[in-house]
């Protein structure tokens, strides 16, 4: 395999953040290398000039090199505080209003684990409630994973007793080592490829919670501005945008922290 050329790398950069969004910074040269190494093994491809070539010619390959491309780091109830909030200010005042119907949207669900995690909170504290969570990623081999429900047991421990118990199954026999969502929580996710940098997103209505978390990290500052801006276009009048601990809005004029990484539009204030 030959070496990735500074004029090669500049074009594979152009060309991601061009259909993702993402910067890929000259730190990122080695890990481009690493991710896209397996893809050229694979179409047997000697350099890094004719996989250019063929993933700018080919709509299907650009989708598996964005997926290679994509890094995946999740686990259940991550950024607990955010929960907390969920569970002791939000859902108490949805219950004092009556409310019956909520809609969520878990931008960047890499795995599932953030729309499982939100999807037993609701269940859990609003039964009987319409919920619906749509959750979305650019890559679709980790949309696969995350629709199938399924993962190894020692992810358990990160789930709270009392939620585990009424939500997830125990893998036995064959399936022994694992778990899985209940039929019942599974129903109230669905699962969709969106690119957030390309819009208009393909989705409708409006939703109460948006969940974009560790994702706004790897666009530049327009990209980053235009992202948060749809995403709040398609946030509730009342709703609220959660992002990552190390993502801040403070100096974003449409919105006002009403929790830990958590914003409300200032319309609302």
């Amino acid at each position: 395999m030959s070496t990735l050329t500074t004029k090669d790398f500049r074009l594979f950069q152009a060309l991601v953040h061009k259909e993702a969004g993402i910067f890929l910074s000259d730190q990122k040269r080695a890990l481009l290398i690493g991710r896209l190494a397996p893809r050229m093994r694979a179409l047997a491809l000697a350099s890094f000039a004719d996989y250019f070539h063929h993933v700018s010619n080919d709509r299907e390959e650009l989708v598996l090199m964005l997926d290679a491309i994509c890094t995946n780091e999740t686990h259940f109830f991550r950024e607990p505080k955010q929960f907390e909030f969920l569970e002791q200010q939000l859902i108490p005042s949805w219950r004092a209003n009556g409310k019956k119907h909520v809609r969520v949207w878990s931008a960047g669900c890499s795995t599932g684990e953030e729309p499982y995690s939100i999807a037993m909170t609701l269940a859990f504290h609003l039964p009987g409630a319409q919920i619906e969570i749509l959750a979305s990623d650019l890559s679709t081999k980790v949309l696969a994973r995350a629709a199938a429900g399924i993962w190894p047991i020692e992810r358990a421990e990160e789930i709270p007793v009392l939620y585990r118990k009424a939500f997830m199954f125990k893998g036995r026999g064959p399936q022994e080592g694992k778990m899985a969502a209940k039929p019942e929580l599974a129903s109230m996710i669905r699962f969709a490829r969106i690119n957030l940098h390309h819009d208009p997103y393909p989705i409708t209505g409006r939703f109460d919670l948006i969940f974009c978390r560790n994702v706004l990290i790897y666009f530049d500052a327009p990209s980053k501005r235009r992202v948060i801006d749809r995403l709040l276009d398609r946030l509730e009048p009342a709703g609220c945008l959660f992002l990552g601990h190390s993502e801040s809005l403070t100096q974003y004029e449409r919105v006002r922290a009403v929790g830990p990484t958590v914003y409300a539009q200032r319309e609302c204030a």
